[in-house]
């Protein structure tokens, strides 16, 4: 049985060329890069080797790039800074964002009495920018947290438009782009941003590894004491083959990013058609999706819910849901409890997400699959 993989937005797969790289490191420079040796420098030239790639595909100083296990923890540490050490007084941010950022601003709000608002989310995904805007008319000291990609449906924020908003009226801007970064290009020297994290798994890199950008001028107090590594703001001993695989697989991805992104275009659309030809009442969750994610309302009965995943998986299928059962709970996806109308809601929802590994044939396989189910 040939497993079909379409869950690119929970994680990827690997590169070789990453993995080939990561096992040099392991390999070769096994040296402490806080050490004052030959062996402990030439670790340590891998990691701002590796922060220069990075911030030259990105367009920002190699000095904003801060380097973290993953972009919760990124966001996690962003977003307690700034409260913290920042004055922050009210964090705007939506209902639908990353759980790593709504359970952080409710931590923050119980722990230091911070006014949180939420903008509202139209039926169709997308923010409500005239109440965003609404908003941002008080004089309180503010950070908007508003993710550039929904994590869920694919649907797109623009993030040029809010960090316009954000610097006319003199709040910091924190922007989840753990699902653009590496499939679509970020200019952080034209985008209006003070914050931004990222993970490499979700751009054919390792687990484990993330960064942060933090621009010129902030300073984040850390969170984890101990040594100096990264400015002294994080410590603990460096993952150099991790950052160094993460390096690998951004650079990578934007030299391969055109040609890859027309294919995996091409293979949402025949996903799509596929659907609407075998299920015609089929719809997708959001509009102004984001190019390697679909998701879907299948019109199924509300008793095949809690066991679509579960059927699929047994056919070696891999997919998320989106709605109803989630994990076996009986508790709806957050973001789309905020779209779609409570009927609805009871049917499943599927995140189908794709990446230049998947086929036709992996979709050809699901079709089948789904009509059996």
């Amino acid at each position: 049985m040939k497993k079909v993989y379409l869950d690119n937005a929970a994680t990827t797969p690997i590169r070789q060329e990453v993995i080939d790289e990561m096992v040099k490191v392991m390999q070769l420079e096994y040296g402490n890069p806080s050490s004052t040796h030959s062996i402990g420098r030439s670790a340590k030239a891998i990691i701002e080797s590796s922060r220069k790639t990075i911030a030259k595909l990105l367009h920002c100083q190699a000095s904003e790039i801060l380097f973290t296990s993953s972009a919760t923890e990124a966001t996690n540490w962003i977003l307690r800074s700034a409260v913290r050490d920042y004055g922050i007084k009210r964090i705007i941010t939506s209902k639908i964002e990353h759980h790593a950022t709504l359970y952080t601003i409710q931590a923050l709000e119980k722990e230091f009495n911070i006014v949180v608002d939420y903008v509202k989310t139209l039926p169709d995904g997308n923010l409500d920018y005239a109440h965003l805007e609404e908003l941002l008319k008080s004089k309180m000291p503010t950070l908007v947290s508003l993710m550039h990609v929904n994590n869920e449906t694919g649907v797109i924020n623009d993030s040029k438009r809010i960090g316009e908003l954000c610097y006319e009226n003199k709040v910091l801007f924190h922007c989840d782009t753990v699902q653009s970064i590496g499939k679509t290009e970020i200019n952080l020297a034209e985008l209006k941003v003070d914050f931004l994290v990222a993970s490499a798994h979700k751009f054919h890199g390792p687990k484990g590894v993330g960064f942060a950008f933090v621009k010129k001028g902030f300073v984040l107090q850390p969170i984890l004491f101990g040594g100096e590594q990264e400015k002294g703001w994080r410590a603990g001993t460096e993952s150099v083959h991790q950052i160094a695989g993460m390096a690998k697989a951004l650079e990578l991805a934007y030299q391969n990013l055109d040609e890859e992104r027309k294919y995996i275009e091409e293979l949402k659309a025949y996903c799509f058609e596929q659907l609407k030809a075998n299920f015609s009442e089929v719809k997708q969750n959001g509009i102004t999706t984001f190019y390697n994610i679909l998701n879907i309302l299948l019109p199924f009965d509300e008793t095949k819910t809690a066991m679509i995943l579960f059927n699929l998986d047994m056919k070696g299928i891999a997919v998320s849901r989106g709605s109803a059962c989630q994990s076996g709970s009986q508790k709806p996806s957050h973001v789309l409890a905020e779209m779609i109308t409570g009927e609805d809601l009871k049917k499943p929802s599927l995140r189908i997400s794709f990446s230049h590994y998947n086929t036709k044939e992996d979709i050809d396989i699901l079709i089948t699959c789904l009509k059996e189910i």
